[in-house]
């Protein structure tokens, strides 16, 4: 592995299907640049398509999450016109979202932990994951109004639906920065530690997941995703599909010989 690329992709050195990938540009605040972009939308394909790898923990090299997108990057466009400003950030933005689509969609389970400052892009990504982790020292600004632009990477779809369109709206506009404890008290936080716990949490929680049956948990991941956007028939037909395949497979098998033995089920 490149120690000086962009991003880290790892095996958790210590947790069976656990996966780290780590935005390693800490000297930036990780901030998103080009090549930060093509390696994530690289790296979350091959992630996707990695039958291996059932939990992904997403963090930042350093003390930092991510800080959002590099503004030196930013500034070597303004020579550009407007007109090949906006034609250059669409492309790069309608490939970087390919990726977080991906990330919904993929049977990979994805636990963000969250350290330091989260803005902008880092953001995004860090509230889009299944599970976020924080520290006592995190906080979180959408960050896009201080340069002229709105938000990208799914903010402006997962906010509202955490903490309702009034408080995404406040959050969006005023971009005031919000300290961990308050993250979590209006729902786009799971869980806030001490920092000096942040590492054991995430790895419990990650653990856990890896253990559990792989169809529970990626049937659970499909069907509270799609929930918002299904009627309630819709869901509950997709319910019964979900609870009869998993009964289908060996997993089920397993899990109800453990019950009645009084044991720890053993997943494959």
């Amino acid at each position: 592995m490149n120690s000086d690329a962009p991003i880290l992709l790892a095996p958790h050195p210590a947790i069976a299907g656990v996966h780290t990938f780590t935005l390693n540009r800490p000297a930036a605040l990780n901030a998103l640049n080009q090549e930060m972009t093509e390696a994530f939308v690289t790296l979350i394909q091959r992630i996707a398509s990695d039958q291996s790898i059932r939990v992904l923990i997403v963090q930042g090299a350093g003390n930092h999450f991510m800080a959002g997108g590099d503004i030196k990057g930013f500034s070597a466009t303004l020579a550009s016109s407007g007109v090949d400003r906006k034609q250059h950030f669409i492309d790069m933005i309608h490939y970087l979202h390919g990726a977080v689509e991906l990330m919904q969609r993929m049977d990979v389970i994805t636990v963000s932990k969250v350290r330091g400052a989260c803005a902008g892009f880092g953001m995004s990504l860090a509230i889009g994951c299944d599970l976020t982790i924080a520290s006592d020292d995190a906080y979180f600004a959408t960050a896009y109004k201080s340069i002229g632009l709105t938000p990208d990477g799914g903010q402006s779809y997962f906010l509202p639906r955490l903490v309702g369109v009034k408080k995404a709206m406040e959050l969006t506009l005023l971009s005031e920065r919000v300290q961990a404890d308050e993250a979590q008290r209006l729902g786009f936080v799971n869980k806030v530690v001490p920092l000096a716990d942040l590492d054991a949490t995430v790895d419990k929680i990650a653990q856990q997941i890896a253990r559990s049956a792989r169809g529970s948990m990626n049937g659970a991941k499909r069907l509270v995703s799609l929930s918002l956007s299904n009627t309630m028939s819709e869901q509950l037909n997709a319910e019964a599909e979900s609870f009869s395949s998993c009964a289908s497979k060996p997993d089920f098998v397993e899990g109800i010989q453990a019950f009645i033995e009084k044991r720890h089920a053993k997943f494959d």
